[in-house]
């Protein structure tokens, strides 16, 4: 039985994204309002521009008539992922837990669901990880693979990061361990997790890996080939902030 005095919030980062929102959300909604959790799910849009605000309060209108918590956030700007759901996660100082799960549903409702829950019962934080067990499926393509063994590479290598999957969008994080190091982050991009997570380990926090089912979507603002350099060189910005190991 899981108290109902416990506040999480669930973010869910988009950018000129409503239109695969309208598919995951519906999805969403229904998990949310079927779970005992006590979920605030915020919206938070990346700066998209005015064309991106009435689809989303259109979306909102329907996603509450199924599960009513739903908010929406909009940032000023468009700065990137990790800066979105750091100022949506900003705006409640009461949350007891804060996650957030990406709008392409390569994470599924329910899999995120049972990764909240499992938080909760060890309360720890918790990562999920991309590994095929006997219960978890991972659809991936070749490159993506290839992109996300060579970002954990250099992950491991530069920041010393002993996590199985820095970058799986799965994390259910305890919000006075987030709240600690959060004046410390400023990666706004991809690299936002691996900052998160050296920050947190540097902190003192723990945290157990989950694995997940992860399906890769059509359409993910990832791109390899484009994303690699960039990544790179921000694994060396937060090494440079990074104290001694």
């Amino acid at each position: 039985m899981h108290d109902p005095s416990v506040t999480i919030v669930l973010v869910t980062p988009v950018w000129n994204d409503s239109s695969r929102l309208a598919s995951f959300g519906a999805e969403l909604a229904v998990a949310l309002a079927a779970s005992p959790l006590m979920v605030h799910w915020v919206i938070a849009d990346d700066g998209s521009g005015d064309h991106e605000r009435e689809p989303l309060h259109q979306l909102r209108e329907a996603f509450i008539k199924v599960f009513p918590k739903v908010h929406l956030h909009f940032a000023a700007e468009h700065l990137g992922k990790g800066a979105v759901v750091r100022e949506a996660w900003a705006t409640r100082t009461d949350a007891d837990w804060l996650t957030f799960v990406d709008a392409d549903g390569s994470v599924t409702p329910e899999e995120k669901l049972r990764l909240i829950a499992t938080a909760l019962e060890l309360d720890q934080s918790v990562i999920g990880i991309r590994r095929r067990t006997e219960t978890t499926e991972i659809v991936e393509s070749p490159w993506r693979g290839l992109f996300h063994r060579g970002f954990l590479t250099a992950a491991q290598w530069l920041l010393g990061l002993q996590c199985e999957d820095p970058q799986c969008g799965a994390k259910v994080l305890r919000a006075p361990d987030y709240r600690r190091v959060a004046d410390q982050l400023s990666e706004n991009g991809l690299a936002f997790d691996s900052e998160l997570l050296c920050a947190l380990k540097h902190g003192g926090a723990t945290w157990r890996e989950i694995p997940v089912s992860w399906i890769e979507k059509p359409g993910g603002k990832v791109k390899p080939l484009r994303d690699a350099w960039s990544m790179l060189a921000a694994l060396l910005r937060i090494r440079k902030r990074m104290p001694p190991r």
